[in-house]
Parts: C-alpha cells; sequence; structure tokens
C-alpha cells in the first residue's frame, strides 16, 4: 500500500510581544511569510522527502492587521506538483483576538468566524537528486 503525500498542513501559532514590530503592538507580515515558509517545508517533506528552497511568491495579499496575543492558523495547500517545482496556496487565519483594555491585558477573543488576514501563491523548487522519499 503507498502512503498519500500530505496535499495541506496546518499551523497554529500565538503572535507574541516579540513579533510586534510597529507601534499599537503591530505584527508585521514578514513574520506570517516565515510562517508560510515553515508551512512549505513541511508540503516538501511530506511530498518529497526534503526541505526543499522556496523559490518565489507570486502572489501575496495581506487582507487585515495582526497584533500580539492573536492567535494565527495558517493552512498551506499543494496544488501543483512539476518536475522540480512545487507550486502551493497559504491563508492565515486569525482565531483568537487579543482584545487589550486598560484594566485587563490579558483579555482575548475565540472568534466564531475566523478571519482571513493574509492569502499568497508560491513556488517551492525540490532538486530530483533530493527528491528521496520513501514509499511505502
Amino acid at each position: 500500500m503507498s502512503e498519500t503525500p500530505p496535499l495541506s498542513v496546518t499551523l497554529r501559532v500565538r503572535m507574541s510581544e516579540h513579533d510586534a514590530h510597529y507601534g499599537g503592538r503591530l505584527v508585521d507580515g514578514a513574520r506570517i511569510l516565515a510562517l508560510f515558509g515553515d508551512a512549505a517545508t513541511e508540503l516538501c517533506i511530506g511530498n518529497d522527502g526534503d526541505e526543499g528552497l522556496f523559490r518565489a511568491y507570486s502572489e501575496i495579499e495581506f487582507l487585515a492587521p495582526i497584533y500580539a496575543g492573536d492567535f494565527i492558523e495558517v493552512v498551506a495547500r499543494l496544488t501543483a506538483v512539476g518536475r522540480t517545482s512545487r507550486k502551493m496556496e497559504f491563508e492565515a487565519y486569525k482565531v483568537i483576538q487579543a482584545s487589550y483594555t486598560a484594566d485587563n491585558s490579558s483579555s482575548a477573543v475565540l472568534l466564531g468566524d475566523p478571519i482571513l488576514v493574509v492569502r499568497a501563491q508560491g513556488t517551492c523548487v525540490v532538486l530530483r537528486e533530493r527528491q528521496h522519499k520513501e514509499r511505502t
């Protein structure tokens, strides 16, 4: 029986004060792109047994702000597999929103409907000689 490679992965991460780059605890978009890179790495390992290299983003949309204390869920999908290229789609959703107040700086809200905050498409490359996932 052959193993089916994962076609999608999900990561969930809390944005910390360290991730805040701008005033008002705003997290910079590069932090989310780093998470997309982590998800892409997992997709390549699952598909090829190698981390691969991120080649390019073909599209990136920043749709809503992210703040320290927010929980972000990243979903990455493998959409096409070429000889060495791996096309992927990425989405980041805010699933918990920090709600800082003067009297309670640890308040947060579990969102009933996650908010799409970043969407992107990209391509990774896994060299032929590095494609070595053992099929069982």
